[in-house]
């Protein structure tokens, strides 16, 4: 505790005596200082004991004493300290009078008493305070330490919060609590998620304040990478003092080497993640489980699904690389083949995808097995698990973004994802070839995410509907529209007719209203416009999926 008025009145070699605010004899002491201005207010900082002989004040003038009292009390001042027997043998009754309506605390101090030696009691007891602090706060860093060895986060928690009297709390990089102390605190962590995003915003190493007086909460970021990796919460019902401050900082020391030893590892893991996905996707799925040890559990043995998750600025540029959206409306060429994997960090959208769905697998206490390539990210996820519907409630949470035009927590590149079905330990493939259909479906339909049984199942005319299939459609069907435009034949009509009349003439004739002949004369000019026999089953398939595209443009 630092030194206070009450502290000195209680010195023994001082000899004070307390003339005026008894009641505030506990303020605290920062400095000593001797003035005889008749305003030594411009050169107070607040805290001091203010000591005079009255040298330059009128100390028996009742209205000079009031203004003069009230400026110190206004200036913050503890208390004024009145040397006797040197310019007035007592107090004025004044001063006296003044310091007791302010409630400004007024000691006497004897002629034999020194200013120097109150100068000196308040610096030792200053000094005193502040070894004690650090002595403190070495202690707690001692303490903090080995709670860390031993008992991790949680115990370090613990340890902290016993430390500043209060509670202590542990958020990961999604802003969800990872671990608090006193179990009851995790509930009053968790009302602070939004600071705790306001403050992985900011470029670490940050910090903020939030609740009043009587809830402080301080907030700092963890990690000593550009992205925050965690938080740590410390709240506490008064400011901290000297030690406790030791102790916070301790904590954040010691929680960032945690969690970046941590992050450390996971990039270790990914690395093997690496491997153990290149097996099961060249069919050696007992090579993987041999590679994956314990790593994983039983992820490879239960049934999973594959995630392909790509940012949304890549998807553009990869399509036209890998020939997908090709030019003049020709159909996208399908994926034979997965991808070949690399162990290389992700970033931007994508870091914050994998941190979030890792965030939840981690709460669930489920495995997760997450593949990074730079622009693209690969997960394999227990078929229901934590981590699938986290994907899904990501997705969800972007379509509706997007819907109302609103960046999701100011991203404005969030990743497009494209999700397999349930899929077992020989079919990683077969799953990893699904996820790259669902992700371009995903791209082409400009969603957050298609799952593989989305475009699977149902009626293939759902998938008609896609920009590309349009484009196709639209140069298939482009002459025989511009002919018709001319006048000179309804030859789309005709032919959507006959093809629905599964090519017989009477009916498909009697349906339009016209000769067969006339119909006959039509199909022959059909095959002239474009260059291609009705009597090829793939031509009239073409045409009739390039009609069923279009009919909703006519």
């Amino acid at each position: 505790m630092p030194p206070t008025l009450a502290s000195l009145v209680h010195h023994s070699a001082l000899k004070l005596t307390v003339r005026a605010g008894e009641e505030r004899l506990a303020t605290p002491v920062r400095w000593a200082h001797a003035s005889e201005l008749a305003d030594p207010v411009p050169y107070m900082e607040g805290g001091e004991l203010l000591l005079i002989t009255a040298l330059k004040l009128d100390a028996e003038d009742p209205e000079a004493m009031r203004r003069y009292v009230r400026r110190l009390g206004q200036a913050g001042v503890a208390g004024l300290g009145f040397a006797v027997g040197v310019h007035y043998a007592t107090i004025p009754d004044a001063l006296v009078d003044a310091a007791a309506e302010e409630g400004l605390p007024l000691l006497e101090v004897p002629r034999r008493t020194p200013f120097l030696a109150i100068s000196k009691a308040v610096s030792a007891a200053i000094s005193a305070e502040q070894y004690q602090a650090v002595t403190a706060g070495f202690a707690a860093q001692r303490d903090l330490t080995k709670q860390a060895l031993g008992g991790g986060p949680a115990g370090l928690l613990a340890a902290l919060a016993g430390q500043v009297d209060g509670w202590a709390a542990l958020y990961d990089a999604t802003g969800a609590v990872v671990a608090a102390a006193p179990e009851w605190a995790a509930r009053r962590a968790a009302r602070l998620t939004p600071e705790v995003e306001r403050l992985h915003a900011r470029t670490p190493p940050a910090s903020l304040v939030v609740g009043g007086e009587a809830d402080r909460v301080e907030l700092h970021t963890l990690g000593t990478s550009r992205r925050p990796r965690a938080a740590l919460a410390v709240g506490t019902g008064a400011p901290l003092g000297t030690a406790e401050r030791y102790a916070v900082h301790s904590a954040i020391a010691l929680l960032t080497l945690t969690t970046e030893r941590s992050r450390s590892l996971h990039e270790a893991e990914q690395r093997v993640g690496a491997a153990v996905l290149r097996m099961l996707l060249a069919g050696e799925p007992e090579h993987a489980r041999t590679a994956a040890g314990s790593l994983y559990g039983d992820l490879l043995d239960a049934p999973y699904r594959l995630i392909i998750a790509e940012a949304a600025s890549a998807t553009a540029a990869r399509a036209h690389a890998d020939g997908r959206t090709a030019p003049h409306g020709a159909p996208p060429r399908p994926v034979d083949a997965p991808r070949p994997v690399a162990g290389e960090p992700p970033a931007g959208p994508l870091a914050a995808l994998a941190e979030h769905v890792e965030a939840a697998a981690a709460r669930a206490g489920e495995a997760l097995l997450v593949v990074p390539d730079g622009e693209r990210l690969v997960l394999l996820t227990a078929d229901c698990g934590a981590a699938a519907r986290a994907c899904v409630g990501y997705a969800a949470a972007v379509d509706q973004a997007r819907t109302t035009g609103q960046a999701l927590a100011g991203r404005t590149d969030e990743p497009v994802m494209g999700l397999s079905a349930p899929a077992g330990p020989i079919a990683a493939a077969t799953a990893y070839r699904q996820a790259e259909q669902a992700l371009s479906v995903a791209r082409r339909r400009g969603r957050a995410l298609v799952e593989h049984e989305e475009v699977a199942t149902g009626s293939v005319v759902q998938l008609l509907s896609d920009d590309a299939v349009r484009a196709f459609a639209d140069g298939l069907l482009r002459a025989l529209r511009e002919h018709d435009a001319t006048g000179r034949g309804d030859l789309v009509a005709s032919l959507r007719a006959w093809l629905s009349r599964h090519g017989q003439w009477d009916a498909a004739a009697a349906e339009l209203g016209v000769h067969r002949h006339t119909l006959r004369y039509r199909m022959r000019r059909v095959e002239e416009i474009l260059g291609r026999s009705l009597d090829d089953p793939d031509v009239r398939m073409e045409l009739w999926l390039a009609l069923k595209a279009t009919s909703g443009t006519e």
